[in-house]
């Protein structure tokens, strides 16, 4: 019983159990969210937003992020599954958000035994602030994803200043100096691929970056301020124990070091954390002076197994990790929270239970995010024989081919600086004089400044970037290169023959090759020798819960990848481009403004408190009016007054004025915003614009020739993914030469479903139709023909692309739509198809939207189906 008990903690995931209570309770949930927070789910939301920029992964991973912050109120996790495994407050059965009947999850089956070894095994962990793992593997972009995450808590904060729950500073963590340099790109990174270009622009007013790349830097920042990111990676923050304090050359001339080498031994800070008292160095302390601080931990890809565990855990005789530091620091100032991004969320098969989210290698390379593999294992051959059937076979399969303009690369680890140079290059070189290669494709890089030059440096760093003399390596000999978070999404393949002292290292080496390259999946190869291949199976098994055998597993569905090539002659429509003029007119105050203020519903802005007493006696619910819980800021006549002409840009007189010969009166007005302060921005400024200003809107429009589809910029082919009987190709079907003559613009057509494909055949085959072309496919760059509409849901401006256009034989064009029966009636897509009928009535053009089963039922140009059409044209 023990056994299986032990068995079940291990294997037990909380995150799985809370993705699967968020999915479900998605719309209700997120309809609780503030109207920022929509918008910024909604920008970054693939099926809300066709250009998002986040990848499935990190948008879920996003999802979690908000999820925790402001549904679960920052709770810790042993908080969370506490009320999860007892079925309380939102976890209730009898909550709005149970997602069944019978509970919120298996567990509770298990018996009460396994859900205290689990609680308690979470309890165990926890710190004095909530602590969070974020585990995604590596080349799924946690630094994008962290970056994104800060941005929305500072927009947040800004906006809620008094709202506990959103950091007002973030302190990133790196763990050395490479990934130190990959988190540069959270300040150079372009805020509007992830941030609504409005909001973007309030962040590069506020955000102020402090980079500690070496320990001579000072932290300049300003106590008490907001939206400061610091980034550090292995500074120290608390410097040893000192025998007598700094005399003034010592402050004059030497920073200290912020924090032991996070991620290594260094026995000279042995002493950090003994009883003795500690000098806190000038950037603790301008650290602990910052308020509502969130830390971010970047403990990389190359973090597996016991270290990512210690630096995971505080306590223990190891008291330089990095998160007994950040102990230190939330006992000095105010942690909203500690947000960790790992590659694995496993520890030796067993689920950190700090994980809120995990997307893993398996999944990665199933869903096409990462290359696949095929690891080769060598047994019995020396070095040399290693290298050339190494080498060879690398060049069989990727030799003479070019990825998005960049060559195949193969790293070859050596395990020192002197095999690197007199046995790995001559080997190498020799086989590739063998097979006709030039050998300006060797690059070597051992970290010897002897062996390793500057241009050498500058090569390795341009492996990815088309043009440049590092582009041209294919062949790498690396020293020690496996672990550090060097990025090359070039590299297909990795050959690692000797053994290393860390066994990691295999699985760390391994990783460097998997990173996406093209949108097609390809296949990277590992070549290990025999021990190294076992050593990756079993690091396989420990930190990812997989096995050598699952690479090559893709995901079962049967898409395929297709070439899509656009044909001549470029097709194209008139049409005309709508967009509306504002205008400003300011009236002449003169009759006193009655804000009926007596007849407001103010229910609306109480807050209310809901309790039935007793569930056993099944009491009735009683409702009890909590306003005095709220933070209400109070107004006098004059910071009232002061308060409207600084929002509104009007004299101070003519408010007061305003506010004193209303039909309410100012102590009525003062009254009722004090009561509710929403009342003022909901009631009282709106009443004063429109009485002082008249918004006239002018619609204009002009007309513009709508281009289908363009060339690719890059390639000759643009590539989608399609399942093989959703595909149309010219000549297929056995279509007759004047079915071909009819549509065609590109010589592929990826259908979304059935409808779909149905509605195009019966247009394409009928004799009312001269031309037919599917647009739906094609978005943002790739065609013109796009209608603008506002979303409802996000209040925002977005676009979308029609599926067909077609052109009739009486010369009329149709502008058609198919959606699923259960989603005509959907808000959005009614605000779709508002924005269609408008551009299409300026342009002379009839909008159709079909429902599925109507296209799948029947032939909605027959004769006989006229009625029907009519009653869904637009």
């Amino acid at each position: 019983m023990a056994k299986n008990t032990k068995a079940f903690v291990q294997d037990f995931a909380f995150y799985e159990q809370l993705w699967e209570y968020y999915s479900k309770n998605r719309g209700k949930i997120r309809s609780r969210y503030n109207d920022l927070t929509k918008k910024f789910l909604a920008y970054n939301d693939s099926n809300e937003n066709s250009d998002a920029f986040l990848r499935e992964p990190q948008f879920e991973a996003l999802e979690m992020y908000v999820f925790v912050k402001e549904f679960m109120d920052n709770a810790h996790m042993y908080q969370m599954f506490d009320e999860w495994r007892k079925r309380e407050n939102r976890f209730s059965d009898a909550s709005y958000y149970t997602i069944h009947k019978g509970g919120q999850g298996t567990i509770l089956d298990m018996g009460d035994e396994q859900n205290e070894i689990v609680f308690k095994q979470m309890k165990k962990y926890k710190e004095d602030y909530p602590n969070y793992i974020y585990a995604l593997t590596m080349g799924l972009g946690k630094t994008i994803l962290m970056a994104t995450c800060i941005f929305y808590e500072f927009l947040l904060a800004k906006k809620y200043p008094k709202d506990k729950r959103f950091c007002h500073n973030a302190l990133v963590f790196a763990p050395d100096k490479t990934v130190l340099e990959s988190l540069r790109e959270i300040m150079t990174f372009d805020k509007t691929k992830v941030v609504p270009p409005e909001y973007a622009r309030v962040l590069d007013q506020n955000i102020k970056f402090h980079f500690l790349e070496g320990t001579g830097i000072t932290l300049h920042t300003i106590d008490d301020s907001d939206f400061n990111i610091v980034i550090s990676n292995n500074q120290k923050i608390i410097v040893k124990k000192k025998r007598k304090a700094d005399t003034p050359a010592d402050i004059l001339f030497g920073s200290g070091s912020l924090l032991a080498d996070i991620y290594g031994n260094d026995d000279d800070d042995s002493d950090v954390w003994d009883d003795a008292s500690l000098i806190d160095n000038q950037r603790f302390k301008k650290l602990c002076r910052l308020p509502q601080l969130g830390v971010y931990v970047d403990e990389a890809h190359h973090l597996f197994g016991a270290n990512l565990e210690k630096e995971l855990r505080s306590g223990g005789a190891n008291k330089t990790t990095l998160r007994n530091t950040i102990n230190m620091l939330a006992a000095s100032t105010s942690i909203v929270a500690c947000y960790n991004y790992t590659g694995t969320p496993y520890v030796n098969k067993q689920v950190l239970p700090e994980v809120v989210y995990a997307y893993g290698l398996n999944e990665s390379i199933a869903h096409g995010y990462l290359k696949d593999a095929d690891p080769i294992g060598f047994e019995n051959v020396k070095n040399e024989e290693f290298l050339r059937t190494s080498i060879t076979k690398f060049w069989e399969r990727y030799g003479g081919k070019t990825y998005e303009g960049l060559l195949p690369k193969l790293a070859i680890f050596a395990a020192n600086v002197k095999e690197a140079t007199d046995v790995v290059r001559p080997a190498v070189e020799k086989v590739l004089g063998e097979l006709g290669i030039s050998l300006s494709t060797v690059l070597v890089n051992t970290g010897d400044p002897s062996v390793t030059k500057d241009e050498d440096i500058k090569n390795f760093n341009n492996l990815d970037v088309i043009g440049t003399e590092g582009s041209k390596k294919q062949f790498i000999i690396l020293v020690e290169k496996g672990r550090e978070g060097w990025n090359c999404r070039s590299l297909l393949g990795i050959a690692l023959f000797r053994s290393p002292k860390s066994k990691v290292f295999v699985l760390q080496a391994t990783m460097r090759c998997l990173r996406q390259l093209t949108k097609e999946q390809l296949k990277a190869t590992i070549f290990l020798s025999k021990e190294n291949y076992d050593t990756l199976d079993d690091e396989l098994r420990k930190n990812y819960n997989m096995e050598i055998s699952d690479f090559g597993k893709s995901q079962n569905t049967n898409k395929k990848v297709y070439k899509v090539r656009v044909l001549p002659p470029p097709r194209s429509i008139k049409m005309k481009r709508l967009w509306h003029e504002y205008s400003l007119i300011e009236k002449e105050y003169s009759v006193p403004i009655d804000f009926h203020l007596a007849e407001l519903d103010e229910s609306k802005y109480e807050a209310k408190m809901y309790e039935k007493g007793s569930l056993r006696l099944g009491l009735s619910e009683k409702e009890t009016n909590i306003d005095s819980m709220k933070e209400q800021e109070r107004f006098s006549k004059f910071s009232l007054t002061a308060e409207i002409s600084r929002y509104m840009n009007i004299s101070c007189l003519t408010i007061a004025k305003i506010l004193r010969e209303s039909v309410d009166g100012s102590d009525n007005i003062v009254a009722a915003v004090n009561r509710h302060n929403e009342i003022l921005e909901d009631v009282i400024i709106p009443e004063i614009f429109h009485t002082l200003y008249e918004v006239k809107s002018t619609q204009k429009s002009e007309d513009v020739d709508m281009v289908l589809l363009r060339e690719p910029k890059d390639s000759g082919y643009y590539e989608f993914s399609a399942n093989d009987e959703l595909v149309i190709t010219k000549g297929h079907n056995n279509f007759t030469p004047k079915e071909e003559a009819k549509s065609f613009h590109a010589d592929t057509y990826c259908f979304d479903s059935k409808p779909e494909k149905e509605c195009f055949l019966q247009y394409i085959s009928s004799n009312k139709v001269r031309e037919i072309y599917f647009t739906g496919m094609f978005t943002s760059n790739q065609g013109d023909l796009s209608v603008q509409y506002y979303d409802p849901e996000s209040k925002r401006l977005r676009k979308y692309y029609p599926d067909f256009l077609a052109l009739m034989e009486d010369g009329s064009y149709q502008l058609i739509e198919v959606k699923g029966d259960n989603k005509i009636d959907d808000e959005v897509v009614l605000a779709k198809k508002a924005a269609a009928e408008e551009m299409a009535v300026a342009s002379g053009i009839h909008y159709l939207m079909y429902a599925g089963s109507t296209l799948m039922k029947s032939n909605v140009l027959e004769p006989t189906l006229v009625v029907q059409q009519a009653s869904i044209e637009i």
